[in-house]
C-alpha cells in the first residue's frame, strides 16, 4: 500500500510504502489504544461522574450503570439463594445423620457423657456453638418444620458452612468411636466359649454321674462329645495356648487362655495340633479326639473354668452357633482388626 503526503499545492508530494504487516500492526495498535482509553473514560470519567453527580454526565450515564448494578445483584443473589438452599438441604441430612449416631452409640454403650466429653474437647475457646444436636442440649424434645437458609449473606452462608463443616467432623468422630466399640465388644465374644469344639451330640453332661470305672457318685465337670478317633476338635473361643501336653487322667490335653480368669480344657485327645505359646482363634482345629487317659473310648472332655473353679460348659454353648458360622464371623472380623491395626 502506498500513502501520497503533500503539504501544499507548490510542495512536492511524498509516498510511504506500507506494508500489509505493518497496516496490521498499526490497526491493532489503534484498536488496542482505542480499548484503553474507553476504559479509562468509563471507570474514571462516567463512574466518577455518577458518583459526584455531574449535572449532563451523570444523567446521561447514571441509567445505564444503574441497569448493570442491578443485573449484577441480582445474579449474585441468585447465586446465593442457590447456596443457601443447598446449605439447607446439608444441613438437614447431618441432623439426620446425627440422629441415626445418637440411636447407634446408644445400642453400643456409649454413654452420654462420653459423646459430651467429646463435643468440649473439640470446641476450642471462643469458637461458635455448633448447631444443636441432641447430647449437647440435653435429652428434651424437639421439632418443627425445616426452614432452608435462603436470603442469607455471603458472611453468613460462611459462618453457616463452617458450623456444618464441624458438625460433620464431629458426627465423623462419632461413628468412628462407634465402630470401635462394637468391635471390641464383638471382640470379646469371640473370647467367650460359645460354640461347641465337636461337631456331634452330649454323652454325658456336667454334674453328678456314675462313676464308669468305679460305680460310685463323683462329679463330672465337663462335657462328654463321643466321636470316633481322629474327629477334629475346635476351639470353643479364641485366646491362648497355655498347656499341650498329657495331664493325667485327663490323657493328652489342651488348655486355652481366654482371659479375664476363663479357661477351657480339652482331654483325652489322640493329638495336639498347637503348642503353648500359640495364638488360636475361635473355631479353629486344635486336636483331634482320642481315648487317652481315664478313659473308657474314644471321646472329648471338654471342661470351662473361671478362676479355676469348674463351670456347666453347657451355659457357655447355650447360643448353640455351627462351627461353620463361627469360622465365617472369625474371618469376617480378622481383616477388620488388621486394617485397624495399621491406620
Amino acid at each position: 500500500m502506498d500513502i501520497l503526503i503533500t503539504h501544499g499545492g507548490l510542495a512536492r508530494t511524498r509516498s510511504m510504502h506500507v506494508r500489509p504487516v505493518q497496516l496490521w500492526l498499526i490497526l491493532s495498535a489503534l484498536v488496542a489504544t482505542m480499548l484503553l482509553l474507553s476504559g479509562t473514560v468509563y471507570h474514571f470519567v462516567f463512574l466518577k461522574a455518577v458518583r459526584d453527580g455531574w449535572p449532563v454526565v451523570s444523567q446521561i450515564v447514571g441509567p445505564v450503570l444503574g441497569r448493570d448494578a442491578v443485573q449484577r445483584e441480582r445474579y449474585t443473589r441468585e447465586n446465593l439463594d442457590a447456596m443457601a438452599q443447598k446449605v439447607g438441604e446439608l444441613q438437614a441430612k447431618l441432623l439426620k445423620l446425627e440422629a441415626v449416631g445418637e440411636r447407634v452409640s446408644g445400642l453400643a454403650g456409649i454413654k452420654p457423657e462420653e459423646l459430651r466429653a467429646l463435643d468440649d474437647a473439640g470446641k476450642a475457646p471462643g469458637a461458635a456453638t455448633p448447631l444443636a444436636h441432641p447430647t449437647a442440649a440435653g435429652t428434651g424434645a424437639r421439632g418443627g418444620p425445616f426452614v432452608p437458609a435462603s436470603g442469607r449473606s455471603g458472611a453468613q452462608i460462611d459462618q453457616l458452612m463452617g458450623l456444618l463443616d464441624a458438625q460433620a467432623d464431629r458426627s465423623g468422630d462419632v461413628f468412628v468411636l462407634v465402630e470401635s466399640r462394637l468391635l471390641a465388644r464383638r471382640l470379646e465374644l469371640l473370647m467367650v466359649p460359645s460354640i461347641s469344639p465337636v461337631d456331634g451330640p452330649v454323652g454325658s453332661g456336667f454334674g453328678f454321674r456314675i462313676d464308669p470305672f468305679n460305680r460310685r457318685a463323683a462329679l463330672h465337670t465337663g462335657l462328654d462329645f463321643p466321636a470316633p478317633t481322629g474327629t477334629p476338635i475346635h476351639a470353643a473361643a479364641g485366646g491362648r495356648v497355655i498347656e499341650a501336653e498329657r495331664d493325667g487322667a485327663y490323657g493328652m490335653a489342651l488348655q486355652i487362655d481366654h482371659g479375664n480368669g476363663l479357661v477351657t480344657r480339652y482331654g483325652h485327645t489322640s493329638q495336639i495340633l498347637v503348642k503353648p505359646g500359640d495364638l488360636v482363634r475361635r473355631g479353629q482345629q486344635v486336636a483331634l479326639v482320642g481315648s487317652t487317659g481315664r478313659s473308657t473310648g474314644p471321646h472329648l472332655h471338654f471342661e470351662v473354668l473361671l478362676e479355676d473353679v469348674p463351670q456347666d460348659p453347657a451355659k457357655f454353648l447355650a447360643r448353640g452357633e455351627s462351627l461353620g458360622a463361627a469360622e465365617r464371623a472369625s474371618a469376617a472380623v480378622t481383616p477388620q482388626v488388621r486394617r485397624r491395626k495399621s491406620r
